[in-house]
């Protein structure tokens, strides 16, 4: 048999060599260090949840672990220190665990890993937020090291498709959280408390075909809202409250409905307050006191034959109408209509020309008759206001000691004391909602704005008080619309 040549040996000696040594080097990362140097670094060292309605449960967030080490570690035991019975859930890796306990989870060098964490709280005797913390634990060659769980439990009354048969009064103690719908039927009055808070799910709606009193104080003022409480984790976190369409709306379907909303806010649905009348023999009657309309995807408030008094109040922010008013009398008092719902970095929708408020007088719906004074109209499009009548000069209404935004005043007799927009008025403190920018926005007046001393003052001594608390009589000279301007301290 002929020997290998050395030449070739040699080569493959050299080869075998280099093979062996490539492996040991790039395989030694799997290696488990058991040295105590080495430890994890995680994305928070506390996770904190936003308020938990009791048995509903929470989003899921994460937690970033990593081990930015030039060798793999071996983590021994990573757990919630409370074990199965903690409020907390937490996902390893894609596996749950009854007793939240793992051991022996693999980590290599320079690599990360995610764990996921929810939390669910048990029912309590308490109408106030409960505490709750825990902890997640982790043992990596010795050493312990730990993430803090913070969230905070409230009790809620949950209703899905729930019927008012009889007359019914909701408390400000418990929260209400409504799924589906809650209808008031016919002839039946809901009456919601001072401090009394309704969380409607996604798409969720109030539907009252007869009375709807929701009466707040300034203490305690009602709330209408979505029930997302957390936030959108996006580059920078904001609250999903803040993003329109979180729920439905508020519709008033009553023919001769009497509905009361006296210092409540309600915020973020699809449609404000729609009151819909189909019966020109019955006029349903709405009265708006001393609340916040805020940020609607469609509307903020609709009347359709039914007469509505608005005192008071702000109304705004909607993709479409903040206002629209068609048959009915309506009277607006000392309050705000602002539409700059396209000026936001969450929501850049377009608005497309429609004003902030529409007067539509048509021949098929009741007698109109519309009275503004001492308010403000506003908004990010050229035109705010439109009153849409066959004959304008004919028609019944009273707009006096007003801001209004048109690029062209309305030479009608109706419209006295009025000043109409221009060019560069700065009208409000801010016009804009930007994460990055930290700005948000206040409808008080700039000081430098239009609406300052513009407002009727034997009016506006009916309403001493604006919408912020401050007093509209101190300088003599009250603001037209619902806030009063006050100097920075």
């Amino acid at each position: 048999m002929n020997s290998i040549p050395k030449k070739i040996l040699f080569s493959f000696i050299i080869f075998i060599s280099v093979f062996i040594t490539f492996c040991f080097t790039n395989c030694s990362n799997d290696i488990y260090s058991t040295n105590p140097k080495y430890k994890l670094t995680f994305s928070t060292d506390t996770l904190a949840f936003d308020t938990v309605f009791t048995t509903i449960g929470s989003a899921t967030s994460k937690i970033m672990i990593y081990n930015r080490n030039n060798v793999a570690l071996n983590i021994s035991n990573l757990g919630i220190a409370g074990g199965g019975n903690s409020s907390f859930k937490i996902n390893v890796d894609g596996s749950l665990n009854a007793n939240n306990q793992f051991k022996n989870i693999e980590i290599l060098a320079n690599d990360s890993m995610y764990i996921f964490v929810s939390v669910t709280v048990d029912p309590t005797n308490s109408n106030s937020p409960v505490f709750i913390q825990d902890s997640l634990v982790f043992q990596t060659n010795g050493n312990y090291q730990n993430v803090k769980l913070l969230a905070f439990g409230q009790n809620i009354i949950k209703l899905k498709g729930q019927k008012i048969t009889d007359n019914t009064s909701f408390s400000g103690n418990i929260p209400y959280l409504i799924y589906d719908s809650l209808v008031v039927q016919q002839n039946k009055t809901l009456t919601l408390e001072p401090g009394c808070r309704l969380y409607f799910h996604n798409n969720a709606n109030l539907i009252v075909y007869g009375n709807l009193n929701a009466i707040g104080t300034a203490e305690k003022p009602i709330t209408f809202r979505g029930d997302r409480l957390d936030k959108i984790k996006f580059s920078t976190p904001f609250p999903y409250n803040n993003v329109a369409g979180q729920w439905d709306g508020v519709y008033l379907l009553g023919n001769n409905g009497n509905h009361i909303f006296r210092y409540v806010n309600m915020n973020s649905g699809y449609v404000g307050i729609y009151l819909s009348n189909n019966d020109r023999n019955t006029i349903p009657t709405l009265e708006i006191t001393n609340c916040r309309i805020q940020n609607f995807y469609f509307y903020g408030l609709v009347v359709q034959n039914g007469n509505v008094q608005v005192t008071n109040s702000e109304i705004s922010n909607s993709s479409s109408y903040c206002v629209y008013l068609s048959g009915g009398k309506h009277s607006f008092i000392q309050s705000t209509i602002a539409n700059y719902f396209d000026n936001s970095s969450v929501q850049p929708v377009s608005r497309d020309g429609k004003p902030a408020v529409m007067i539509m007088n048509l021949n098929r719906v009741s007698a109109m008759e519309s009275v503004f004074i001492n308010c403000v109209i506003s908004g990010s499009e050229d035109n705010e206001f439109s009153l849409a009548t066959r004959y304008p000069e004919q028609y019944n209404g009273i707009f006096d000691h007003c801001y209004i935004k048109k690029p062209d005043s309305l030479a009608l007799p109706q419209f006295t004391n009025i000043r109409w927009s221009e060019k560069n008025d700065t009208v409000f403190k801010s016009i804009n909602y930007d994460l990055i920018k930290n700005t948000s926005f206040d409808f008080t007046p700039d000081s430098v704005s239009p609406a300052r001393g513009l407002a009727d003052p034997k009016v506006a001594s009916q309403y001493p008080i604006d919408l912020n608390g401050n007093s509209r009589l101190t300088d003599g000279a009250p603001d037209a619309g619902a806030y009063e301007w006050k100097p920075t301290k």
